[in-house]
């Protein structure tokens, strides 16, 4: 099935929770690390045709296990590093196009979410008074990383989305502690989405031989998440020793695994769970949920 732009821009209806009823405390919002996808990977003709559609299908469907409709959506991408936390505080964000050579159709996408800019700044400040560098971002757009995912996770685009960099230092540590700094939002309706892939080694794509090298790696970090808290944090501390971990995350090029990072830290004492995996391009690819519910 190849899933066309029209299906996924308006067409759908917004999941029919009301956030109105969402008192603080009420109904904590779990937290997702999902993969993206290779760029625009959803929305065009792809060869298997048929690679993309299950993850699609999962994306799609994951809003409707959510206890209530979000307020507002903190997406984590990996395709946004700063030297600092940077948030986006601007009201209309831009699409960025940050991906190249692919049809010219998927350069009309479009997913007019609004910012959040008392979100944006509530963001920065939590992550302050943590003693984590952090600035607010007003000319930013929205980058493939979290456009992508969401067209086809709220595709009516109503919910008030802001987007949180990654830092330049891939310290895993720095980004635990990160999510550590937000989890209060959590209790705010707010929904905390990490955008990434559990692997990503360009060159291992499509390679049969990365087949056992991505699932070495995949039963680790699916061991890891779904340890008690505070195991889980120190694994994913030192992720790097893993099995298979820098052949499935090549050195300076982590990016990825680090929005995982970050939603596992806004976890606190809440455990993790393997929600989705798949097998394309010859490399497991796996999703994750952190949730008071798994505890």
């Amino acid at each position: 099935m190849t899933i066309s732009y029209l299906t996924v821009t308006g067409e759908l209806p917004l999941q029919a929770h009301d956030s109105s009823t969402l008192a603080p405390g009420a109904s904590r919002m779990p937290t997702w690390f999902i993969p993206h996808g290779a760029g625009p990977c959803f929305f065009m003709d792809w060869n298997p045709p048929r690679a993309w559609d299950r993850m699609a299908d999962f994306l799609k469907g994951l809003a409707a296990t959510l206890p209530v409709q979000p307020r507002a959506i903190v997406m984590v991408s990996a395709h946004w590093l700063e030297g600092s936390f940077s948030v986006t505080c601007g009201t209309h964000p831009e699409l960025i196009f940050d991906y190249h050579g692919f049809p010219p159709h998927t350069y009309a996408l479009q997913y007019p979410a609004p910012g959040e800019p008392a979100l944006a700044a509530r963001v920065a400040g939590m992550l302050a008074a943590a003693g984590l560098p952090a600035e607010q971002n007003s000319s930013r757009g929205f980058d493939h990383g979290m456009f992508i995912p969401m067209l086809l996770l709220f595709p009516a685009a109503q919910i008030p989305v802001v987007q949180l960099s990654l830092s330049t230092t891939l310290d895993p540590a720095l980004h635990l502690a990160a999510g550590r700094a937000l989890q209060a939002l959590r209790d705010e309706g707010v929904l905390m989405i990490g955008s990434g892939m559990s692997y990503h080694n360009m060159r291992g794509y499509g390679d049969p031989r990365s087949g056992p090298i991505s699932d070495e790696f995949d039963a680790w970090l699916t061991g890891a998440v779904q340890a008690p808290p505070r195991q889980r944090e120190q694994s994913l501390t030192d992720w790097a020793q893993a099995p298979s971990a820098r052949l499935s995350h090549p050195l300076h090029a982590e990016e990825h695994l680090l929005p995982l990072m970050v939603v596992a830290g806004a976890a606190d004492q809440d455990l993790g769970q393997k929600l989705f995996s798949d097998r394309v391009m010859e490399t497991k690819l796996s999703a994750f949920r952190f949730d008071r519910s798994a505890s």
